[in-house]
């Protein structure tokens, strides 16, 4: 569960500007501030059933940003390819090895 409440609250970073007002403050709510199904429902005035309803279809929509456009993706290789830069100038590495990182960074666009 929680790696799932990681990954939503990466990919409700990256693509929440995709989303209806209503889709942001039910995931926000759900996902940040840690709120039940029953305290969004009482909140908007819904049935436990619609929140879940929507923050159902929202999690997919999200997935489906994704799918398509792999900004997460992208932010986690980018993320490895900087921890490995920064191992290989801590072990004095060759200027060829550091660039063989830097293209594959450059290569991530």
């Amino acid at each position: 569960m929680l790696d799932k409440t990681l990954r939503m609250n990466y990919l409700f970073d990256f693509y929440q500007s995709l989303l209806t007002q209503k889709q942001r403050k039910y995931m926000s709510l759900y996902y940040l501030d840690d709120f039940s199904l029953g305290e969004i429902a009482e909140e908007f005035e819904v049935s436990r059933q619609a929140v879940y309803d929507n923050i159902k279809r929202t999690e997919a929509m999200l997935e489906d940003y994704e799918d398509k456009l792999k900004l997460l993706l992208k932010f986690e290789k980018r993320a490895e390819l900087v921890a490995q830069m920064k191992v290989a100038m801590e072990n004095n590495a060759t200027p060829e090895e550091i660039m063989s990182l830097l293209d594959s960074l450059e290569k991530l666009d």
